[in-house]
């Protein structure tokens, strides 16, 4: 159990970094170079980016602290599943602002930000953290863990003409 919170613990302060990373980046990206006066699209776009740069450093932290013990030796498997699972989280995340927004019609920027930024956050955390824990970093497929070594015949030496 210690461990469990120990990996919850870490996996936190990544996630915490992560979402530092993000939002500075996407406030910069917004505030200059994308900014909405002169880019019409320029806030999905600076999302796009920063939500790209912190699956990154959200990786590379996961992969070196959270799931040290658990990565494995080739990372480009194991950065495609990240991803992957990264993405679904950020699914998660729009789907709850959606439905609060849409569907629901609670359109001020505070029930944005406790659809999206809140519970979006907490389901979307919970989701990644599972799906690390049990397919991108799941101790059988770790660099560590070897298949089983299937049984070996006994060699036999044949003389030629026996």
């Amino acid at each position: 159990m210690r461990r469990l919170i120990a990996q919850l613990a870490r996996f936190g302060v990544v996630g915490a970094v992560g979402f530092v990373v993000d939002t500075a980046i996407f406030n910069l990206l917004r505030a200059t170079v994308l900014n909405p006066d002169e880019i019409h699209s320029g806030p999905f776009w600076a999302k796009v980016v920063s939500t790209v740069v912190a699956i990154f450093v959200n990786w590379m932290g996961n992969r070196y602290w959270t799931f040290r013990d658990q990565r494995r030796a080739v990372a480009t498997r194991e950065g495609v599943e990240f991803v992957i699972v990264s993405l679904g989280g950020m699914v998660i995340s729009l789907g709850c602002l959606a439905v609060s927004h849409y569907l629901l019609g609670f359109t001020s920027a505070l029930a944005d930000n406790v659809s999206g930024n809140v519970i979006g956050l907490l389901l979307g955390t919970a989701f990644r953290f599972w799906l690390y824990k049990v397919w991108v970093y799941h101790p059988e497929r770790s660099a560590g863990a070897e298949p089983a070594a299937a049984p070996r015949e006994p060699a036999t030496s044949e003389v030629p003409g026996s």
